[in-house]
């Protein structure tokens, strides 16, 4: 059992209380009854017949790549279905925790296909990629660089150097801020990020850029731009009082579908405070983790594109973008709870799966791009975690 710190000893139902608070959150005035039964049996009747359907009128007697792409898509029909029914929601329950569980699924088979990953050499891999994405097998790898001629400054240079990573950064940072809920963390990411590439710069080379790149556009312009806008709106949905009526009870067609709308919005906003003057090491400490595994999700998302050879712009690139957001959404909700509240003593299960799957990627990049690592500069690695250590003792200072 577990101690408040009023002393009150906090009983194993208590405990379990906060941990299910964040890994099961339940609805709460539940109005339209149809949406949140489980519908079991339809959906097993249902997922049967239609397995029997594409099974007797897609398999082909020719085309053996065809059979395998429809099997393995029916098993994560099927595993999705099983998360639907089985898993927890997490601890968002809008639009619908249906949606936070088949993200959870999808965040499962992402893990064990990089499991499965790990214990093939990079020829099978880059056929196991290339027969999803057949239109990566002519693909063959530029890299723009950004570091040409740094000593030509000038607005119109500025101007050539917008391209659409710029509006990438500036949402991105949007998304970001929304999560992190903290301007100290943010700048600290956001300045961090810039002095990885600069560390990195010697094994990723499209890392280099002009010194003008990385300050103005980058920091002081679109992460700025992102880190204020993400800040606003968390302030505004701060003080905003929410009270949610039931679509039943609303009237008229358009107050109906207004009431539909505000379904993907959140239920309720809550204020974070991440560090205080008066945090305790451990709490240093995991910011300081968070940081770091920010950094290397970051960074596996470079190191991924250069070792397995796809552009930036490709689906597979956006697929993966997508996911990690979806997954970071209630990993850092987890986390935030984890940390600040000593009455919730297990981690979510988002959380452990998202930790797993930045550790995994990590470990593929090492093994298939270990002719890359080879170069690496241990003096830059040290160099940049002290770095991060010192700009988390910048927070706690101010």
């Amino acid at each position: 059992m577990g101690r408040s710190r009023t002393g009150h000893r906090r009983t194993s139902s208590e405990i379990s209380d906060h941990f299910r608070l964040i890994n099961e959150q339940e609805v709460d005035d539940i109005t339209l009854d149809f949406f949140y039964k489980p519908h079991t049996l339809t959906l097993l009747f249902g997922a049967f017949f239609a397995t029997v359907f594409f099974a007797f009128t897609r398999t082909s007697e020719e085309n053996s790549e065809q059979n395998i792409w429809n099997g393995l898509c029916c098993v994560a029909f099927f595993f999705l279905l099983i998360s639907l029914l089985t898993f927890p929601n997490g601890p968002f329950t809008r639009p619908h925790p249906a949606i936070w569980r088949i993200v959870f699924g999808v965040s499962v088979m992402y893990l064990l296909l990089l499991v499965f990953m790990l214990f093939q050499n990079y020829t099978a891999v880059m056929k196991m990629i290339r027969f999803v994405f057949p239109d990566l097998q002519t693909y063959k790898p530029f890299e723009k660089d950004y570091a040409t001629n740094c000593s030509d400054f000038s607005l119109d240079r500025l101007h050539h150097q917008i391209d659409w990573f710029v509006v990438c950064h500036f949402f991105g940072w949007v998304m970001k801020a929304m999560m992190l809920r903290h301007y100290g963390l943010c700048w600290v990411i956001s300045v961090t990020w810039e002095i990885t590439e600069v560390f990195f710069a010697h094994l990723l080379p499209n890392f280099a850029e002009c010194w003008w790149d990385s300050i103005l556009l980058d920091i002081f312009l679109c992460n700025a731009l992102g880190i204020w806008a993400g800040m606003s709106i968390c302030k505004k949905l701060e003080i905003t009082e929410f009270h949610w009526e039931s679509i039943k009870d609303i009237r008229s067609t358009s107050g109906k579908i207004r009431r539909a709308v505000l379904q993907f919005t959140p239920a309720s906003w809550t204020h974070v405070r991440w560090l205080d003057p008066h945090s305790s090491y451990m709490r240093i400490i995991a910011v300081y983790i968070l940081v770091l595994v920010t950094m290397v999700a970051e960074l596996n998302t470079f190191f991924f594109r250069h070792i397995f050879v796809y552009p930036d712009n490709h689906i597979v690139a956006l697929i993966r973008i997508i996911l990690i957001v979806l997954m970071v959404t209630p990993t850092l909700r987890q986390y935030y709870t984890f940390v600040t509240d000593p009455a919730c003593k297990r981690v979510g299960t988002q959380l452990w799966v998202f930790t797993a799957v930045t550790l995994s990627e990590a470990l593929l990049c090492f093994k298939f791009g270990v002719h890359i690592f080879a170069n690496t500069v241990i003096y830059n690695i040290l160099l940049w975690l002290a770095v991060l250590v010192s700009q988390i003792v910048k927070i706690v200072s101010k």
